[in-house]
């Protein structure tokens, strides 16, 4: 008898899994129910879709439903949202979204990839007209409109000079963006460049937290350059209405009232884990489903993956909450390699990510904060250095700021943040630095990794060899 593989989300790890799964055994059935009509799509591009480089929905969508139906022999059901979960009867209760009615679906094999949810602040006035997050394609829709209306004003002049339009009379309008992590720099940066005036708050002393201080200095300044008002250690307590009452018109701190005419909010993303939970699936400490090195969870058949589920630290072997696209694809897979019969370990993740803002790119992978380092077991050291990104001779390129921690007893390598203009290599430079964590390897091995060198791309001791000897001969 043909088994049932049941996949819950459409999106990165329930379309891999789904995929993989049928490649290696095209004699199981698989079902895929998604609340939503997108699936298999780019949520990391909707900041460029909003600011205007992307010119369509369709182009983030990597396979389309019909595709997936088609040529895939996939039955994907979207607008079917996955309501209740019986791991006794092995089955799954599903409501059609349109008119309300249910079904029963039985399973042999259940993958949760319910993926996560913006954050909203537990503040006044966030359901206020005007008030956006960007987690859906829905999301991303409805800020491109927003744009597209407050462009069409009859007062509205494209600025000759950057983005911003602070000291111009006629602009698109005044915007705020709470939270400086991924999705606020990303989206001060687009708002900036359709000519909003915008107004950055970040509740702690420094936006991407998890980056160095060097890096976060960096995108900061960079930011205020191109004329975002970025205000560091500031809470916003309210989003107060206007006269009309449903639509945001001020942000309140302790300082002051911000007129605005909109609000992103840009405060993180929680894993949905609460149809696990009905089901008695174990949440694990970080807040997220709780997985085997196999993803599945402690229900036998039932695996989870993507941004709903936990992962394992490459340093310290510990669970650790990493919502993140590679992440998802490659457990997804993992899952569907082991449901069609060759078990298969999803691997490990060191948190590696990556943000633009405007003409500045940064990097980060491992462990940076201290703090978490010695929780871990280690001794934590950092050293930060500026060394040039291509030949000093060669006509052009600029600096590449690299931060490299260590473990001052053993040298092992625990994490990296890098920053440098946009286009001179923070990125990609960070990508030896991953590899060095995923083999364990102490900063004595790295300063003698041989990378790649030639004028156009580097220095003969390219800028990660340079931390590298800096920080070694720290340690020696």
């Amino acid at each position: 008898m043909t088994d049932t593989f049941v996949v819950i989300g459409g999106d990165a790890a329930g379309m891999s899994a789904a995929s993989k799964a049928k490649r290696d055994d095209p004699d199981l059935e698989v079902d895929v129910f998604e609340t939503g009509e997108w699936v298999s799509y780019g949520a990391c591009g909707l900041p460029y879709y909003v600011k205007g480089e992307i010119q369509s929905l369709e182009a983030l969508v990597s396979v389309t439903p019909e595709e997936f139906r088609e040529e895939r022999d996939i039955d994907l059901r979207t607008g079917h949202e996955v309501v209740g979960i019986d791991p006794d009867e092995r089955t799954v209760t599903v409501e059609r979204v349109a008119d309300g009615t249910t079904l029963e679906q039985a399973y042999d094999h259940l993958l949760l990839a319910t993926g996560a949810e913006a954050v909203v602040p537990s503040i006044e006035g966030t359901d206020l007209e005007g008030v956006y997050t960007l987690g859906s394609m829905s999301d991303g829709k409805e800020l491109r409109e927003y744009v597209a209306r407050a462009r069409e004003k009859e007062s509205f002049q494209q600025p000759d000079r950057g983005p911003a339009c602070r000291y111009l009379e006629d602009c698109a309008g005044r915007v705020a963006v709470v939270g400086g992590g991924y999705v606020g720099i990303e989206m001060a940066e687009a708002l900036a460049a359709n000519a909003f005036e915008v107004t950055l708050f970040q509740r702690g002393e420094r936006p991407l937290t998890g980056f160095s201080e060097a890096t976060s200095e960096a995108v900061a300044d960079h930011l205020r350059e191109r004329d975002v008002d970025v205000r560091l250690g500031t809470e916003v307590r309210e989003l107060v209405a206007g006269e009309d009452s449903e639509t945001v018109a001020a942000i309140v701190t302790a300082d002051e009232r911000v007129p605005v005419e909109m609000v992103l909010l840009g405060t993180g993303v929680r894993p949905r884990t609460a149809l696990a939970e009905d089901a008695g699936i174990d949440i694990g400490p970080t807040g997220a489903i709780a997985t085997d090195a196999y993803r599945e969870t402690n229900v036998p058949d039932v695996y989870a993956a993507g941004d709903c589920a936990e992962a394992t630290h490459t340093v310290t072997g510990e669970p650790v909450y990493a919502p993140l696209a590679l992440t998802a694809n490659r457990h997804g897979r993992a899952v569907g390699q082991t449901v069609a019969g060759t078990p298969s370990e999803g691997g490990t993740v060191a948190g590696t990510a990556a943000v633009k803002a405007f003409e500045v790119e940064a990097a980060r992978t491992g462990i940076l904060d201290h703090a978490e380092g010695r929780e871990a077991g280690f001794d934590p050291v950092t050293e930060t250095i500026d060394a040039n990104s291509r030949a000093g001779y060669y006509p052009e390129g600029g600096t590449v700021t690299v931060t490299l921690t260590a473990d001052r007893e053993t040298g092992r390598l625990l994490g990296a943040s890098l920053v440098s203009e946009y286009g001179e290599g923070a990125v990609h430079r960070s990508h030896a630095i991953v590899a060095a964590l995923e083999e364990s390897a102490t900063v004595f091995d790295l300063e003698n990794y041989d990378l790649a060198y030639a004028p156009p791309f580097n220095s003969t001791w390219d800028s990660v060899l340079v931390a590298a000897k800096v920080l070694a001969g720290n340690l020696r």
